[in-house]
């Protein structure tokens, strides 16, 4: 009666079928299951543990653990089973999922191999070495045992074909960074950045994840002949936000504006009565501009050229000429300072108060000559 009874809680099980296994023996190479309603025990190989290749059965499943399996053999003494095919099944409804979403999601690398990263999302996915970074790696072997953010980029079920990419996840993250800064950026917004690149017309900064262009003609306050003469790449920089053009991404900025202007404290650089090297700039009708500082020109009038009377100031000075001012008057405010050349220079002695005869009164006078011949008609 007893044996009756067995036959009828004992299943026949076909291959295809689903079974639940408790794991009771772990040998290296295959695992021991007790299946519940069976007098077969089952048995998993290693290949069929994972989709991964494993070295030893222990690296993936522990005594006492209870397992999903899908019969693949049945054979006298026992069933052979598959946790592989199951985690495959369950996998790939996730991972369409995933795929036709964008989903990121987080994985740990498995392996390293040639071409790339393996990694076990209950099939094996593989990502190529191109799609691992947005830059160039030369050696991999660090990435082994990290846990890293994917989306899939192709999977073809048919095929057990799984892609993920890295990259795509950071170039994601990029592009949100991006727009984000783009719609945070305002006119006249100082921020910080850094030198990325350098050109022969300005310096590329970048702002977090987007560049904005520094003409060369906003490096600095003074005239520059390249770009490199004021900054260089890696430089950390403050930057002035100039316009911001959302549609083409392009962003113009400013050093120059960050910095002190040439005119800063000129009182206190040009005290009214100091005495200062400069270089004459620009010559007009009523006087010579003449730079004392970088960026900093102030206008000597034509009556504080020379002390004799001049017609033009090219009479006595030219453009490009080094000469020596002092300072009569300041203003900071409106940019202004008045100059003096004269209060430097000594009067020459026809510039003394003497006076002296025209050129026609020198030498004989009218009436001697006609004294003179008065005299000899006497004779």
């Amino acid at each position: 009666m007893s044996e009756e009874l067995n036959d009828v809680v004992v299943n026949n099980f076909e291959v295809g079928e689903n079974v639940v296994g408790q794991v009771t023996k772990v040998e290296e190479k295959q695992v021991i299951v007790a299946i519940a309603n069976s007098k077969l025990d089952g048995l998993i190989p290693i290949s069929e543990l994972s989709s991964l290749h494993i070295e030893k059965a222990s690296d993936i499943v522990s005594e006492g653990d209870e397992l999903e399996l899908q019969v693949i053999k049945v054979e006298e003494e026992a069933l052979v089973l598959s946790k592989r095919k199951v985690d495959a099944e369950k996998a790939w409804d996730s991972l369409e999922a995933k795929f036709q979403s964008g989903e990121i999601f987080d994985a740990e690398v498995k392996d390293v191999v040639k071409g790339g990263l393996v990694v076990d999302l209950g099939v094996r996915g593989f990502v190529p070495a191109s799609l691992v970074e947005a830059h160039y790696v030369e050696d991999f072997s660090d990435y082994k045992g990290k846990t890293i953010s994917f989306k899939i980029v192709e999977l073809e079920k048919d095929k057990n074909r799984l892609i993920l990419s890295h990259r795509a996840v950071i170039e994601e993250e990029k592009s949100k960074q991006k727009q984000n800064l783009l719609d945070s950026l305002e006119v006249g917004q100082v921020v910080s950045g850094t030198v990325q690149r350098i050109t022969d017309f300005g310096a590329f900064v970048d702002l977090g994840g987007i560049d904005g262009l520094v003409h060369i003609s906003q490096l600095s306050h003074e005239h520059i002949s390249k770009p490199s003469d004021v900054v260089e790449e890696g430089q950390v920089v403050k930057v002035k936000v100039l316009s911001v053009d959302r549609d083409n991404d392009r962003i113009s900025l400013s050093i120059k504006d960050t910095l002190p202007g040439p005119w800063t404290d000129i009182a206190e650089k040009a005290e009214v009565g100091s005495i200062l090297d400069g270089t004459v700039k620009r010559i007009v009708s009523y006087g010579a501009f003449i730079e004392v500082f970088p960026g900093v020109e102030g206008l000597v009038h034509i009556s504080q050229i020379a002390h004799k009377h001049i017609g033009t100031p090219h009479e006595v000075i030219k453009e490009g000429q080094e000469v020596q001012v002092k300072v009569l008057e300041v203003n900071e405010g409106d940019q202004r300072l008045s100059l003096s050349i004269k209060e430097l220079t000594e009067k020459e002695q026809d510039e003394e108060d003497v006076y002296e005869l025209p050129e026609e009164s020198k030498g004989f006078q009218l009436g001697d000559m006609i004294g003179e011949q008065l005299k000899k008609l006497k004779k």
